[in-house]
Parts: structure tokens; sequence; C-alpha cells
């Protein structure tokens, strides 16, 4: 007898399996593929990182710790955030430590929003948002954005989207899949935006460590905003600590206590050895950060300039570590090119529909692989498109 679906949170029928995965479960059924697909880094955790990790085993450290994270963390998290983005944030009441940023999104989405009110969505986005957003009952309202304008939303694109049942914006900056990254004038004025309509501004900023021309400028940062940011962030990308799923949140009392409460009943804390690994990787690692944020940059300039001379128009992304190029010219969909391309020519990439329909046309490549292995690629990529010439 089959389990009937009726059986299932209409909530959870409405979201999609991650496109990504697609593609990457074929890929691992194949031999010499290169992947420009899954957002990780090629970097393995600095060895500092990983022996205080183990430390920790050796002494016995295997508890839970407090439900926000363990208070050395959280008072190293308050330190790091001032000295590095000159944000304010108290260890005691505004911090929690999450099992990765997808945890601390999660938290805070469920803190806020309840069903039928509406969360604006820049797009092309990172497949989550909105699935996340659904679950809540509420409704993702997603913003299109272009190449010419650097795939952002601005203060009138949300305006143009605003109803009376508007309650926050989801605001991802460096973006995935884009790269994009908000100047501290845009971060103005749509913080002018969120404070004259009272929407709370939820800035995922896990690639804020890995921005190439400019200084970053976080959300929280800007002038009145503090009150009604939730900033959500994490060790895996400019750390590169994907594995041991540790990210964390920073928010105002009253919105953090409520994510502490969620936190509490779900997940109780997180890994114990992944935030003494934390501790040390934040006392002892901005050297790894900057050597690494080197690598990408290089190879950032690389796949960039490459694709372009290839013909498939790529904007300069300003920070974490994709491409987004156009194939429109080949006239294929996003899809249709990234399956062939993995068929024909054994690279993985992701297609751009996979991050809303804003995103059909392109593709996202990311650049966090060898400089090896981005060369090769992109020689084969060339190959591809010249034979649909």
């Amino acid at each position: 007898m089959e389990t009937k679906t009726s059986y299932l949170s209409d909530y959870v029928q409405q979201i999609k399996p991650s496109g990504i995965r697609k593609f990457f479960d074929l890929a691992a059924t194949m031999e010499g593929v290169i992947s420009l697909g899954v957002g990780e880094p090629d970097f393995v955790t600095a060895w500092n990182v990983r022996e205080a990790s183990i430390l920790s085993l050796e002494q016995g450290y295997t508890a839970y710790t407090a439900n926000a994270g363990l208070y050395e963390l959280r008072e190293e998290i308050s330190r790091y955030l001032d000295q590095r983005f000159g944000l304010n944030y108290s260890p005691d009441s505004e911090l929690i430590v999450t099992v990765g940023a997808s945890q601390a999104l999660d938290l805070a989405v469920r803190a806020i929003m309840n069903p039928g009110e509406e969360m604006l969505i820049p797009e092309p986005c990172f497949v989550a948002y909105e699935s996340l957003v659904t679950l809540t009952g509420a409704k993702p309202v997603p913003i299109q954005t272009t190449a010419e304008k650097g795939f952002k939303a601005s203060a009138a694109d949300f305006e143009a989207a605003l109803t009376d049942k508007t309650k926050a914006l989801l605001l991802c900056s460096p973006s995935n899949p884009t790269g994009s990254v908000y100047s501290k004038e845009e971060l103005e004025s749509i913080a002018a935006f969120a404070e004259k309509h009272d929407i709370i501004v939820l800035a995922d900023e896990i690639y804020a460590e890995l921005t190439y021309d400019e200084p970053f400028t976080s959300m929280g940062a800007i002038r009145g905003m503090k009150e009604r940011t939730i900033l959500i962030s994490g060790f895996s990308k400019a750390f590169a600590m994907t594995g041991w799923r540790l990210g964390f949140t920073a928010a105002p009392p009253v919105i953090r206590d409520a994510m502490l409460k969620i936190h509490q009943h779900a997940m109780m804390c997180a890994p114990s050895m992944a935030q003494y690994a934390a501790l040390e990787g934040l006392k002892n690692g901005q050297e790894d950060v900057e050597r690494m944020k080197k690598s990408y940059r290089r190879r950032r300039n690389l796949i960039v300039e490459t694709l372009n001379e290839i013909g498939l128009g790529c904007h300069h992304p300003g920070g974490a570590f994709y491409a987004f190029p156009s194939i429109q010219s080949t006239g294929m969909s996003s899809e249709e090119f990234a399956e062939q391309l993995l068929l024909e020519e054994k690279v993985a990439v992701v297609p751009g529909n996979v991050f809303g329909p804003s995103g059909e046309g392109y593709i996202r490549c990311s650049y966090a692989t060898s400089i090896e292995q981005i060369q090769e690629a992109l020689v084969r990529i060339k190959r591809f498109v010249e034979k649909r010439a």
C-alpha cells in the first residue's frame, strides 16, 4: 500500500527539490567531469582550526554547549564583527551560534513571518530562500533583476512590489548566484525604504569576506538599520568550513530571543567541536582568509575575461566565487545548455533558472576550484559553444 500524499503538509508539497542537485547527481556517475557547480571552497580547513577541534575532543569537550553557543565564541564573533565590519552586537543578547548559515536563515524566517505575509526577495537568488518562506505559510515575492543593472534591486523596485502584506525583504550581498555586491549608497537607499515602510531586512552576508574591488558594507552598519536587520553569516565560505556546519546570526534582542526559542526546541545547540574550531579560526585565521581571497580574485579575473571572449557575456562579479554568464547567444535554454555541456564536454555548471525565472538564459559557474581545472573547463566550454555558432 502506497503512503498517501494527503499525509504531507500542504506547505511541503508546494516546494521543489533543489535544482542544483539534479546535475551533480548525474555528474557523480561520470568520470572526468570538471565541476564548476557546487558553491564550496576547494581549500581544506586550515590546520590550526582542525587541530583546535581535535584538541577539544581529546580534552573531552563533547557535551552540549549553551543553546546560543559557547560564550567565548560569541565574544569572539562580537569582536570580529566590530573589527571587520563596524558592527556592535552583544554576545549576551544579540548573537546565536547556529548549525550553518542555512539554519540561521531558517530561524530568522520562522521567527518573523506569519501565514499570508510577504517577503520581498531579489532574483536570481539562492534556491532555499523562497522555500523557507513558503514553509511558514508566508508568500515569497520575487523581485526581478537584470544584468544591465548588475543583478541588483533598487529601492524603487521594492516600492513597486510593496503591498499592505509586505513585512520583510531578504538581501544577499555578495550574491549567490551572481556575485553582485551592493554599495554603501545602494544599501542606504534600500534602508530608507525599509524605515519608511517599517520593513525588517534579512541580510545574508555569508560571503562578506569575499569581496574583491571595494570594501564590504554590512546592512547592519547603515545608520538606523541595526534595529530592523537580522544578520545571517557563518564560517563555511571564507574559512573553508562547509562540512563543519557552523554559522551565526545577529539580531535585535526581541528577534534574537524568538529565534533562540525555535533553536532550543529544534536543534538544542551547534556541535561543540565545530565551535572550538571556529573560535580558533576567528582568533588566528585571517591570514588564511586573505590567502584564499587572493586566489579567488585571480580565478575570477580569468574566468570572467575568458567567458566574455568566448561570447558568453558575463558581468563583473564583485564578490563571492561565482560567475553568471549569459548563454542566450546559443539559442539554448539554461537547462539544455547545462545538460548538453555535461554530456558532451563533461563540465558541470548550474542552469540559471534554478535560481528563479530571472536566471533563465544564464548559467552559474563556481570558480572555487583550481586554476588548472578552470582553464581546462573553459577550453571545453569554448569548444561546446563553437559547435553551435
